[in-house]
């Protein structure tokens, strides 16, 4: 799980905006993190076991600490975590080891994290926070993080550019709901009326989340149609050209 930058795979197509503070994150952190990652490669790890390490301790943070109402604590462990995600990523650049393994390896262990992150938070709300409205919205948090991610990939699958971005996607999410819950914790601190953060933070990627659903789901509508249209006029073309030369080769 990391925030908005490239893995080592397939770069997403990013807005303007998120362009440009990936360029600039990108190369902040990349200047922090490679004495960091080159160190974990001369030692003879890999990158793959650091994702691994870095998915089991989000993982970890999340369903320990959020189940608790340990928030604060519990965004700081998974924040430190998360950077394994730009170290394996600068680690596999400097080995020359981009692949199609890795990118799906990181993929498939963002979506365990997500599902952590957000199925902490629906436990808590089950048990101790005690309210079942949030732990439905956190459920539905966790749901549609997942589908959202499936659409994209689904669409890819079948042929289609899936060219759209929508309203609150991957890193969206995390960033909205990390910074809330590591800001409600400081309620335990003693700051008043804090931890109310959090259940407006999960409303909104609930309904971002719904949001970005639907713009998928139309994108592809509108591109299959699209693929399926220029089909059906290239098939037509082709069988009037054969109709053509079969009509001149009779003559």
């Amino acid at each position: 799980m990391g925030p908005p930058v490239a893995s080592r795979g397939r770069a997403a197509t990013p807005t303007v905006g998120k362009a440009m503070l990936n360029k600039y994150a990108r190369a902040f952190f990349t200047r922090v993190l490679t004495p960091f990652a080159a160190f974990l490669i001369r030692r003879g790890v890999s990158p793959d076991t650091v994702t691994l390490i870095g998915t089991a301790g989000v993982v970890a943070g999340a369903l320990v600490f959020y189940p608790m109402g340990v928030f604060f604590w519990g965004t700081v462990v998974i924040t430190l975590f998360v950077f394994s995600d730009l170290v394996d990523g600068n680690m596999a650049r400097q080995l020359g080891r981009s692949s199609r393994w890795g990118a799906f390896l990181d993929s498939t262990l963002d979506r365990v994290a997500d599902g952590a992150v957000f199925g902490g938070f629906a436990l808590w709300y089950a048990g101790g926070g005690d309210n079942i409205a949030l732990c439905a919205v956190s459920i539905f948090c966790l749901a549609s993080g997942q589908v959202v991610s499936y659409t994209k990939a689904r669409g890819e699958s079948i042929g289609l550019p899936v060219a759209v971005n929508g309203l609150v996607e991957r890193a969206e999410r995390l960033v909205i709901s990390l910074v809330a819950a590591g800001l409600a914790g400081l309620h335990d601190f003693g700051v008043p009326g804090i931890q109310y953060l959090l259940p407006v933070a999960l409303w909104i990627v609930a309904v971002g989340s719904l949001v970005t659903l639907i713009q998928r789901v139309v994108t592809v509508r509108r591109e299959s149609a699209e693929a399926e249209a220029q089909e059906a006029q290239e098939t037509q073309e082709t069988q009037e050209t054969q109709e053509t030369r079969g009509s001149e080769a009779a003559k």
